[in-house]
């Protein structure tokens, strides 16, 4: 599903090259659970980005779902993200003027799910949030805007989710409830589900976790002891 060969992604500021990824090779198989573990500044949210096709590699082979995305264009790179990934922002990217429904129903209507609105309102109760359907973000916490960018992804549909910190701003209760969401999305529907973030705990669930120092892959492995169950879980 998902391939890297030699990656990496530098950018100029000023005079200065700064390197964000250097030599990543990863192999990303379909309806696999990745943890992508990693300090702040190691490179986690560029290799997501690259993945998505949110930005370009400077060096190194992309390949995703069957797609070279090595030089695409700016419109086979948009035709891919609406038809093959799903995102779970770390700052959510809501609509300020849409409903938390609305906000979930663009999600599905753009990725061309049949009755978008049945879609939303089953995604947002599935993440606990049937009684704020009709809320604005403005009216909701912050983990609560979190939910709806979840429901958004998952009313997509798409083979590939894409998480970023997704449970950063949930009480454990609900960041457990939303892990095992995302989770089920690997056995009911094969989706290939990539999850970054800092927290060690929620590695132990990944049937792979990969660690990144520096922008480089030091580690590609299972979790100690094999994937644990996430009632096992505790932060």
């Amino acid at each position: 599903m998902i391939e890297l060969e030699g990656v990496g992604r530098s950018y100029r500021v000023g005079d200065v090259r700064v390197t964000a990824l250097e030599g990543v090779d990863l192999v990303v198989e379909p309806g696999e659970f990745i943890v992508v573990l990693g300090p702040s500044g190691s490179g986690k949210t560029t290799l997501l980005n690259l993945i998505g096709a949110l930005d370009s590699p400077t060096e190194g082979r992309l390949r995703i779902a069957g797609r070279d995305l090595t030089g695409a264009s700016r419109k086979e790179l948009f035709r891919f993200r609406r038809e093959t990934v799903s995102f779970i922002f770390q700052t959510f990217n809501l609509f300020p003027a849409l409903s938390a429904l609305e906000n979930v129903e663009f999600g599905a209507d753009a990725a061309g799910r049949e009755r978008p609105r049945a879609v939303a309102v089953e995604m947002l109760e599935r993440v606990g949030l049937a009684d704020r359907l009709l809320h604005f973000p403005h009216e909701l916490s912050g983990g609560e805007q979190q939910r709806v960018a979840i429901a958004r992804a998952l009313a997509t549909g798409n083979p590939i989710l894409l998480a970023d910190e997704p449970t950063g701003e949930l009480d454990f209760r609900t960041g457990v409830a939303i892990l095992e969401l995302l989770h089920e999305q690997t056995h009911v529907s094969g989706t290939t589900v990539i999850v970054v973030t800092h927290n060690r705990e929620i590695a132990r669930v990944a049937h792979r976790v990969v660690e990144l120092s520096s922008g480089r892959v030091v580690s590609d492995d299972v979790p100690a002891g094999g994937p644990a169950d996430i009632a096992t879980l505790h932060w």
